[in-house]
């Protein structure tokens, strides 16, 4: 045995499930297609065509937004170029050549779905049209998308321009990993500047659940008459976030609302551990005490899909410590395992300082101490 600490496993089972709980019934929805998407693990919690091409309008700009994060910074000054005035659609009416930053056009894109400002963001990053759409399909291209292409930054219709109501709701899964996007989508009102700072534009996010439901932290809405109404909406709910996407619906507020609710309800919420419930001991050496008592530090509740496999715990600990220990010193984790991953966790901490034993020195170690030599 090596005499470095190594961490010991102990697997027992905690729970096994061998019922399921019945949710409430999947609502009808009126889209032409739909999908309910559990945005961490990826599961398809309700489908309706949900693999089926269609146009997405103005939710394209979910991916606008993204491609426009992750190659410029939010207070870059852009210089508005006079092709991405006057384009047809919603609109903040940007001014040829005005000055404005990349964080303002980004709240004009996805709070009042402006094209201009899609345009806008365009020039600024790529330097035209073309190069901005190369980026956003590649962006497509590595998220493993292959039933979505883009021809245009604002969703306005194009002969190849698609995707489909999960892979949209892959985009929107992607794009709210980005904080600085969550924030933007969460937004229900934002005023930015007008003309170089001569007045100013207070946008009003389109996406009405924003400001109907606590719950919702976004995303976009869209419209285009060959399109009918698209909605990427997104929920939180004890740690579980959902994505809901519908296409061409007349009904999409309710229908969102319906869904999210379904899948919530899909869910259970479990506490895996109560601060203190799991302790060990385990030997010291070179300490004023020979052991000492680790305990979890914090209470773990997660939500879990009602109809998930056991759970299980692994005990992470060292098989000793060394002296000069503190109370409140992390040395090991209690952590929960269930459908093959990693559902929760809570440190072991050390219950008590366990100071180095000072070692005595005998006659001779101390003449040479005093010598220096010691």
């Amino acid at each position: 045995m090596k005499k470095t600490a190594f961490l010991l496993s102990l697997i027992c089972v905690l729970w096994v499930f061998p019922w399921h709980v019945t949710a409430v019934d999947a609502p009808a929805v009126s889209a032409r297609s739909a999908v309910l998407l559990d945005a961490e693990s990826g599961q398809i919690l309700y489908g309706k065509d949900e693999h089926t091409r269609r146009g997405m309008a103005s939710t394209t700009k979910i991916m606008t937004a993204l491609v426009a994060l992750e190659h410029s910074h939010l207070d870059d000054t852009v210089i508005v170029s006079p092709k991405a005035c006057g384009v047809e659609g919603s609109s903040v009416y940007l001014f040829p050549e005005e000055e404005i930053t990349m964080e303002a056009l980004l709240y004009a894109l996805m709070l009042q779905s402006a094209n201009d400002a899609a345009e806008a963001i365009a020039y600024a990053v790529s330097g035209s049209i073309e190069g901005f759409v190369a980026l956003m399909n590649e962006k497509a291209d590595a998220l493993g998308l292959s039933a979505t292409h883009f021809d245009n930054p604002h969703g306005l219709d194009g002969e190849t321009h698609y995707t489909t109501a999960y892979e949209l709701a892959k985009i929107a899964a992607a794009a709210l990993e980005n904080e600085t996007f969550r924030e933007i989508v969460g937004t229900e009102k934002k005023a930015i500047p007008l003309h170089n700072g001569e007045a100013t534009r207070l946008l009003v996010n389109h996406n009405r659940l924003v400001r109907e439901y606590d719950d919702i932290i976004g995303v976009k809405t869209g419209y285009t008459r060959a399109c009918g109404r698209t909605l990427v909406s997104a929920a939180e709910q004890n740690g579980v976030t959902l994505i809901c996407v519908t296409l061409d619906d007349g009904n999409d507020w309710l229908d969102h609302r319906a869904l999210l609710d379904y899948g919530f309800s899909l869910y259970e919420t479990i506490t895996l551990a109560e601060n203190g419930e799991f302790t060990y001991e385990i030997p010291v050496c070179g300490g004023t005490k020979t052991a000492v008592t680790l305990l979890n530090t914090e209470t773990v509740t997660v939500s879990l899909p009602k109809q998930h496999g056991e759970i299980q715990t692994v005990i992470e600990l060292p098989r000793f410590a060394y002296g000069g220990i503190e109370k409140g010193q992390i040395l090991g984790a209690v952590r929960f395992f269930a459908d093959g991953r990693e559902i929760g966790c809570s440190p072991l901490a050390v219950s008590e300082d366990v100071p180095e034993m000072e070692i005595q020195k005998n006659w001779l170690e101390k003449i040479l101490f005093f010598l220096g030599i010691g």
